[in-house]
């Protein structure tokens, strides 16, 4: 249960995020808001799904609120939250676990920890990540980072919007970082699967998915994208936690709206890559 409703909607800052993960990091239990152990979207294949707790984003469209305020609920140890996945290790052969949130990268260390240990039993490892705690002028932000892409095989980004100050108005925060990860991940060579939710008078314009598009199209580590329908189904949460829900009138699109979507975003990228290889090929 949060403990202070008030702040909910108030965006959290790096700073401050960054000095509660560190006081957390001596820990070896992370704060956990719940398990799936079915996950089918979630990266290849069966996923146990973990959902820590913690995330300074504030979307609009989120249906997990009660995952923002970090160092609260369940404490556990990696022996502990992985009991269920090894209890049932056959029926995730093909599959592995994903970390979600909530943002799980506001828990470094045990997020190290966990997927230290699936590596050394040849698990697949995935984060499903909106990239905002991404700092690379902190250089033990990015020697823990490193560290954790060495045991990480999949990175589900999370691009709410293209456009810095629409970012902004729907997350409380700049996009820049997130690019700035997306680029990151890119020179590393870690693959990313893109996932994009469009919002009809937010994210649903043709602009701003040809801008994606372009953007995606600059990488060469894009192995998947998924453009998400927005939907109401987290209301009822709000609705529990006593917080007015701010789309409660915005109209949700589509299955056939997303693949629309879907296709204005991949001709983008592929004219950018066009584009890119035909100057490579002049130089």
């Amino acid at each position: 249960m949060v403990s202070d409703l008030s702040i909910l909607r108030q965006p959290f800052f790096h700073t401050e995020l960054y000095h509660t993960e560190r006081q957390v990091s001596f820990m070896t239990k992370g704060y956990i808001h719940s398990i799936e152990s079915c996950g089918t979207v979630d990266g290849p294949g069966l996923r146990y799904v973990i959902f820590l707790q913690g995330c300074p984003m504030r979307c609009l469209y989120c249906h997990n609120p009660d995952t923002w305020e970090p160092n609260i609920g369940e404490q556990q140890s990696v022996e502990e939250v992985l009991e269920g996945f090894y209890s049932n290790l056959p029926f995730y052969r093909h599959g592995g676990v994903t970390v979600t949130g909530g943002e799980p990268m506001m828990q470094m260390d045990f997020l190290i920890e966990l997927f230290t240990k699936l590596k050394k039993d040849h698990i697949h490892t995935c984060i499903d990540t909106s990239g905002i705690m991404f700092q690379p002028s902190n250089a033990v932000f990015m020697e823990k980072l490193e560290k954790l892409l060495q045991v990480t095989d999949l990175i589900m980004l999370d691009i709410k919007h293209i456009n810095g100050e629409e970012h902004k108005k729907l997350t409380a925060h700049s996009n820049e970082r997130i690019l700035a990860f997306a680029r990151y991940l890119d020179e590393q060579n870690i693959p990313i699967w893109v996932r994009h939710v469009i919002v009809p008078g937010i994210t649903f314009y043709q602009e701003y998915l040809e801008q994606l598009g372009t953007f995606l199209g600059t990488l060469n580590n894009v192995k998947a994208l998924d453009i998400l329908p927005y939907h109401s189904m987290g209301k009822a949460k709000y609705d529990n936690l006593h917080m007015d829900y701010p789309l409660k009138d915005t109209p949700e699109p589509s299955k056939e709206d997303a693949e629309a979507a879907k296709r204005v975003v991949l001709a983008a990228y592929k004219h950018e890559k066009q584009r890119l290889n035909k100057l490579s090929e002049e130089l």
